[in-house]
């Protein structure tokens, strides 16, 4: 299979072309050069902004095209029409963000989608990102035909930028009393990027289309038990978790920077809970957390991330809200 990747050198879409060409297909990334310009070398680089290079897209033809960078449908729109019936089936990576809230715990691929209050906003940011990744889909299904499109929970694992879940990683496996949010009942889900990328793949060698969520199956875990994992796979015997009430971490300026995956709130939802039994019907499957988590550390270790947000907070800080804690 001759495919093409939008993006393709960072995280979700690196590790989409390498799956791919371990398992013998010829790969094109199409990226601008600027996070980690020299990833993938088995496939064919093209250089360029999607914003306003798609000519160099022109005089070739793949089997199949994955965009996992598109934030806006206009994207969607400019991309299929460079390609011109060129790009073969489509994948569209989005997000399980796009469903209108309260989501409804376990949640299908059929639930309310958000609706945004102005559809020509090209602004991306915490209010329209999961109403934009919507229009993108609808976009999808206006110019492809047979399409996959996949959501995504929080996406892990190695080369992972946003180190939200690897900051918890590399804390926990630094050991010693570990600040996490006292949220006991707050469910999380996340997905490891290489198993996403290799079922990705199946699907497209199968022909299968569809909408799918690619989150961890059940049974659902809490916040709680994801750093349980964690610590019961790389932390050190002197390990402690301190669960600290989330309205003393806000009253003391802590947010989920400092402490990623969480959103702080003196009263937190229930948080995520999609059903990947739809997915699992075709053929979808994942590693272990524990596995994820171990695998995750030795490649920081070997080579780290870089972290260019910041996600994380330093010892020092993390010291001085565990002193006021235990003062309190």
């Amino acid at each position: 299979m001759r495919l093409l990747v939008m993006g393709g050198t960072q995280f979700v879409g690196r590790h989409i072309a390498e799956i791919a060409i371990e398992r013998g297909h010829e790969v094109t990334v199409f990226h601008r050069g600027r996070s980690n310009a020299d990833a993938v070398p088995e496939a064919t680089h093209i250089i360029g902004d999607r914003d306003t290079d798609l000519e160099r897209l022109a005089g070739r033809e793949w089997d199949a095209t994955a965009d996992v960078s598109a934030y806006v449908p206009r994207q969607v729109a400019e991309l299929a029409e460079a390609l011109n019936g060129r790009g073969g089936r489509h994948v569209f990576v989005s997000t399980v963000s796009v469903y209108a809230e309260p989501a409804p715990q376990n949640c299908t691929e059929d639930a309310p989608l958000i609706e945004l209050p102005d559809p020509t906003t090209e602004v991306v940011d915490d209010d329209t990102y999961g109403g934009l990744k919507v229009l993108c889909e609808r976009a999808v299904a206006q110019h492809y035909t047979d399409a996959l499109v996949i959501r995504p929970t929080y996406v892990v694992g190695p080369h992972d930028y946003t180190h939200r879940f690897t900051y918890w990683v590399n804390r926990i496996a630094a050991g010693g009393r570990v600040i996490a949010p006292d949220i006991p009942g707050y469910g999380i889900q996340v997905i490891d990027a290489r198993d996403q990328a290799r079922w990705i793949l199946e699907l497209l060698e199968r022909g299968d289309s569809g909408t799918f969520h690619t989150v961890s199956p059940p049974p659902a875990f809490t916040f709680a038990d994801m750093l349980q994992t964690i610590v019961d796979a790389v932390g050190p015997a002197d390990t402690e978790l301190v669960a600290i009430d989330p309205r003393f971490l806000i009253e003391h300026d802590v947010g989920n920077v400092d402490l990623p995956l969480w959103y702080p709130s003196p009263d937190p939802d229930a948080g995520l809970n999609c059903d990947p039994s739809r997915a699992q019907a075709h053929g979808f499957a994942t590693r272990s957390l524990a596995d994820t988590v171990r695998e995750t550390l030795a490649h920081e270790r070997a080579t780290p991330t870089p972290n260019p947000d910041g996600t994380g907070w330093s010892q020092e800080r993390e010291a001085e809200v565990l002193a006021a804690w235990d003062a309190h």
